[in-house]
């Protein structure tokens, strides 16, 4: 999941283009990590000392490892501290970048240091950030900075998010999230939650989009967007809404939640609109906090 934020950073930032990404998106299936990678992204390592130890490879019949703890650039527990870590998705882009000559080890560092810098991230913030904590990566992609209930948002979002890996696909990513002030649906379902916070919930698609998450959550191919698939999506927005109860419960916070319902082509008022990139498309969750 990270490896699409990461990716989506390096395409804004002109790193690479799009196709390019593509590219190298499918081609980090196949790809082997390499420890040069591994140790800048951990800081043990500047690019220029991994590059020096790439050198000495084509003199000397020597690991990588070896001739970089020779070298003094890095201490062999924290070699095998990289070797026994795990393989992060924005280091096997990275790497398929590296390989396909998209992108240097210079070219890597660089952004990996303007990336934090960016979205002011810690080393620890980054640690959750690499091995796909929804939480963290909802923390850092959308902002709710004006919104009463941002930590209620959020944490509604992250468990979406959760879901829609579980039930759906797990290659997503989120967008800018944004505020409309009214905004007009597709095919969309929607649900009220409420009682002390009251929630206007919405997932919203094109037809084509609507129709391939109906068939992912209920398991089988839909050819239209009938009664059966409006139900299925409805189901989804119905169980995802169910356990954000059971879990605001748990906090003390008692809620309730109405029947889910379909329609097309909605206006709907002032809600938040947050864009989710799915292998087969774009859907909008949207929130209404009324």
């Amino acid at each position: 999941m990270f490896s699409q934020y990461f990716g989506q950073y390096l395409l804004t930032e002109k790193y690479l283009t799009d196709e390019q990404l593509k590219i190298a998106l499918e081609y980090q299936q196949s790809v082997r990590l390499k420890l040069g990678v591994l140790a800048i992204n951990a800081g043990y390592m500047n690019s220029q000392q991994a590059n020096q130890v790439h050198q000495m490879q084509s003199k000397v019949d020597k690991r990588f490892g070896e001739l970089a703890v020779e070298a003094g650039y890095i201490k062999e527990e924290q070699i095998e501290e990289l070797l026994s870590s795990q393989k992060f998705g924005h280091l096997l882009l990275a790497q398929a970048l590296i390989d396909k000559n998209y992108m240097s080890l210079e070219k890597f560092e660089q952004a990996i240091y303007e990336y934090k810098k960016k979205y002011n991230i810690s080393e620890g913030q980054f640690e959750l950030l690499q091995s796909d904590d929804v939480d963290e990566i909802i923390n850092v992609y959308v902002n709710l900075e004006d919104e009463k209930y941002e930590i209620e948002v959020k944490q509604y979002i992250s468990l979406f998010m959760r879901n829609l890996i579980r039930f759906i696909d797990p290659e997503i990513y989120t967008k800018k999230i944004t505020k409309f002030e009214e905004f007009k649906t597709k095919c969309v379902v929607s649900q009220k939650i409420k009682n002390s916070i009251n929630f206007m919930t919405y997932i919203n698609a094109e037809q084509d989009v609507f129709l391939k998450i109906a068939s992912r959550y209920a398991e089988e191919e839909l050819a239209i967007v009938d009664e059966m698939a409006k139900d299925s999506v409805g189901e989804f927005l119905n169980l995802n809404n169910g356990l954000y109860l059971v879990g605001m419960s748990n906090k003390g916070v008692e809620l309730d939640m109405e029947p889910q319902s379909v329609c097309f082509e909605k206006k709907i008022g002032s809600a938040y609109v947050l864009p989710i990139e799915l292998p087969f498309g774009k859907m909008e969750l949207i929130i209404s906090t009324i």
